[in-house]
């Protein structure tokens, strides 16, 4: 845990010189917030989706896909390190492997964190409504969501990560991010009620971990949320992100042993 601790701080480190990062992170979830939620606003009038503000439908999508898009590119941060042989100075030091890789996921969860949380105080100051000031939905429920979408970035980072590490090729990075976004995103409830997918596109969602956050997250912030749903989605995202970071990790012992 010191060792994750040291490394993560030296990472953080480094982030607080490029503050410019964090502001073009927010760039991209504001168009969509905006753009979308303007372009589609009369769609909460079809049949089937359930009426409403369709902005409030919308920011749970944006916080999730800004969640899984902006952590699909951790692994080039890798491959930078290996390119300037920053990694593998670290592996003649005393210092835990596996520190290594978790202080690059938690600074990607701390990116997240803070990403999502601008889109949610974004999207209020714009009318969306998070039923409830208080248990249930209001506080807690963005609570759930920001940790619904910690999670899926995990899983997408430390995955980002071990493909890094294993294939060392920034065009294979953008070549798979580029295959994988648009269909995860489509492939989920983020901008469409489910009710209105095509029979097949709602059984494929099922099985899509970006839905898996969407449906805890947006579960958590109704009137009366269904816990038993909410807790069942965020767990199939929890043990999923403990088995990317787990490969993650088992994919840098390889790289350590072929240096």
């Amino acid at each position: 845990m010191s060792d994750t601790l040291f490394m993560t701080q030296r990472r953080l480190k480094a982030l607080a010189k490029q503050p410019w990062f964090l502001f073009f992170a927010l760039v991209q979830p504001i168009i969509w917030l905006f753009l979308f939620g303007n372009l589609f606003r009369r769609i909460v009038e079809l049949p089937g989706f359930g009426g409403g503000s369709y902005l409030t439908y919308l920011v749970p999508g944006v916080v999730v896909m800004s969640a899984m898009s902006s952590n699909m590119w951790a692994g080039m941060g890798t491959l930078e390190e290996i390119e300037r042989g920053t990694l593998n100075r670290f592996l003649v030091t005393p210092v835990r492997r596996g520190a290594i890789i978790n202080a690059n996921v938690i600074e990607q969860a701390l990116t997240t964190t803070f990403q999502s949380v601008a889109i949610v105080l974004l999207g209020w100051a714009a009318g969306a409504h998070y039923p409830g000031a208080h248990y249930p939905g209001g506080i807690v429920g963005v609570l759930v969501l920001l940790v619904a979408a910690v999670l899926l970035g995990t899983v997408f980072s430390a995955m980002s990560n071990a493909v890094g590490m294993l294939v060392r090729q920034r065009e294979t990075i953008i070549g798979l991010n580029t295959l994988l976004l648009l269909p995860l995103t489509f492939l989920s409830t983020a901008f469409m009620a489910k009710e209105l997918m095509p029979g097949w596109m709602r059984a494929l969602t099922g099985a899509n971990p970006v839905d898996w956050a969407l449906a805890a997250g947006r579960g958590a912030l109704t009137d009366s949320p269904d816990w038993g749903r909410v807790c069942a989605n965020g767990g199939a995202l929890l043990l999923l992100a403990g088995l990317a970071v787990w490969l993650s990790t088992r994919t840098f012992r390889a790289y350590q042993r072929a240096v």
